[in-house]
């Protein structure tokens, strides 16, 4: 069953975040705003890093739309700390990463790994009202695109703000969309 449309299931759990103390987090957090939800498998590891590197390259840029990134992985919140204070890519890190330990969020948006106790590599686009827009899953050994994933969360933006209206493929902000209707059918 997808989850598209779907609202956030109940969580409550503690982030880490530079500069901050730790801070719990709960699916209320994730109303009235636009919030990505990054699941990854597990902090020192490899593809993880340069994944949650390069959101943290493009994070100003999601700030600017209105949108929070919460990191998640199955690590603790203390793991999460150790890690930004060993590694200068994570370092870089300004949105909250999200300790799962008892896999209870990874299990609510259906990406745990059960037998490894690991996260999925699972993106989640939630909108202001705590109802997922997008999902994507990627296999383990394959990194995402944070500039891909800022064009997705533009279009879904953009859909949310003009109804009726459709974005394209490969849609970017300022481009042409359409309007579904029975003049199109055949003609696209």
């Amino acid at each position: 069953m997808s989850l598209i449309g779907s609202e956030v299931e109940p969580f409550k759990a503690t982030a880490f975040q530079a500069g901050k103390d730790f801070f719990e987090v709960t699916d209320a957090d994730l109303k009235g705003k636009w919030s990505v939800v990054f699941f990854y498998p597990a902090d020192f590891t490899f593809v993880c890093p340069t994944e949650l590197e390069d959101l943290a390259d493009e994070y100003a840029e999601f700030q600017k739309l209105g949108v929070e990134i919460y990191s998640v992985s199955t690590d603790t919140h203390f793991t999460h700390k150790a890690w930004a204070d060993t590694s200068a890519a994570i370092g870089k890190i300004k949105y909250p990463m999200i300790g799962d330990p008892t896999g209870t969020i990874t299990r609510n948006f259906g990406v745990m790994i059960e037998e490894a106790g690991l996260a999925e590599r699972g993106t989640f686009v939630i909108d202001p009202d705590g109802k997922i827009q997008i999902i994507e899953i990627n296999a383990g050994g394959i990194g995402r695109d944070a500039k891909e994933l800022l064009r997705k969360v533009k279009a879904a933006q953009y859909v949310a703000s003009h109804p009726g209206e459709v974005c394209p493929a490969k849609w970017q902000e300022g481009s042409e969309t359409l309007k579904p209707s029975l003049d199109l059918v055949g003609k696209i």
